[in-house]
């Protein structure tokens, strides 16, 4: 198994920045493509960011596209999201996902966190 928890949310302005980290644990080893969905009060489930095990290959929601950076450290087995020029309507619960492979479907993942609040005031 895999376990995989969230750090690094919080309140912060608009405008501002922000860093949430997610650290796995277990089996590390079957770990390929992790991401970051995030989930706003009322709101759909947004995927925003994913990136491969090499760290070659991302993908980015256009709503977060060139303000968010998602990058990762396989020693540490760890994963970030670097989030920046944040906005109110960023706030939502960003969870940590992992997946044993390619993630072909980026609603289906293997493994998720709790996940982590970050609220952005006016």
């Amino acid at each position: 198994q895999v376990q995989l928890v969230e750090s690094g949310g919080g309140l912060v302005q608009a405008g501002g920045s922000l860093r949430v980290s997610c650290a796995a644990s277990g089996r590390t080893s079957v770990i390929d493509d992790m991401g970051w969905p995030r989930q706003a009060p009322g709101k759909e489930r947004e995927f925003v960011a994913r990136i491969s095990w090499s760290g070659r290959s991302t993908y980015y929601a256009d709503s977060i596209k060139g303000r968010f950076t998602i990058s990762r450290d396989n020693a540490k087995n760890t994963v970030y999201l670097q989030m920046s020029s944040l906005k109110p309507e960023d706030t939502a619960v960003y969870y940590c996902t992992a997946h044993r492979g390619v993630v072909t479907n980026l609603g289906v993942w293997d493994y998720w966190g709790q996940g982590t609040q970050v609220t952005v005031s006016s």
